[in-house]
């Protein structure tokens, strides 16, 4: 039996996660993620850089040449940045502070670069701003999960609403730079054991599929 080629979206929001998955991004991912709200504002900028760049990566992947492809590349991503550097300070300049300069180095991100050289640099336009906006998602996804936990178990507040009561003692360790790393442990264990039972199950059914035929043969 055929199989069909995954779905460059969900390929890139679950099956190969640019955060649990890949472990790419990790300078953003465990430096802003004090906050839901720097999480979910620097992942949707990434994720607009990764449209925009795979795109225009796609359609003019033919015209470049191989001994200027990198620089090509890298000035698309450089544009695409400046574009969403500009963006983000327009729409909230309490938010442009707080990502700093982060924003400008979604530049030297692999994840970007990584995904114009592994996939927009070899498809069509459409499945190339797929895979971007599959990866970016999947990129914002990952930074949500970590500052949930580091502001909910740092600050006691989901968004900025408190959740808890006045007695609430915040763990002030999630939100200092320890915090980052020990929220990553937790959410790629996490992610890690429901692969493994996920991987468990497919080959109990696939052994099981074999041993259906051999029994009906007998």
């Amino acid at each position: 039996m055929k199989e069909t080629a995954p779905n460059p979206f969900i390929n890139g929001l679950w099956r190969q996660n640019p955060t649990f998955v890949q472990i790419l991004g990790m300078c953003p991912t465990l430096a802003i993620t004090n906050s839901v709200q720097n999480a979910i504002a620097m992942g949707l900028a990434t994720a607009f850089v990764l449209i925009c760049s795979n795109g225009l990566i796609a359609a003019i992947r033919k015209h470049v040449p191989k001994q200027v492809r990198i620089a090509t590349y890298i000035a698309i991503i450089a544009t695409a940045v400046t574009v969403t550097d500009y963006l983000v300070k327009a729409i909230s300049i309490s938010v442009y502070k707080a990502l700093g300069p982060f924003i400008p180095l979604i530049v030297a991100n692999c994840l970007v670069l990584e995904r114009a050289e592994g996939f927009a640099a070899k498809k069509p336009v459409i499945p190339s701003m797929m895979d971007g906006a599959g990866m970016g998602l999947g990129f914002a996804f990952g930074l949500t999960c970590l500052g949930t936990v580091r502001e909910v178990l740092g600050a006691g507040t989901f968004l900025g609403i408190h959740l808890f009561g006045p007695n609430f003692e915040p763990w002030v360790l999630f939100l200092l730079p320890p915090g980052g790393f020990i929220s990553l442990a937790i959410w790629l264990l996490i992610f890690a054991s429901y692969r493994e039972r996920k991987d468990r199950r497919e080959r109990a059914r696939a052994a099981l599929l074999t041993i259906q035929p051999a029994e009906v043969q007998s």
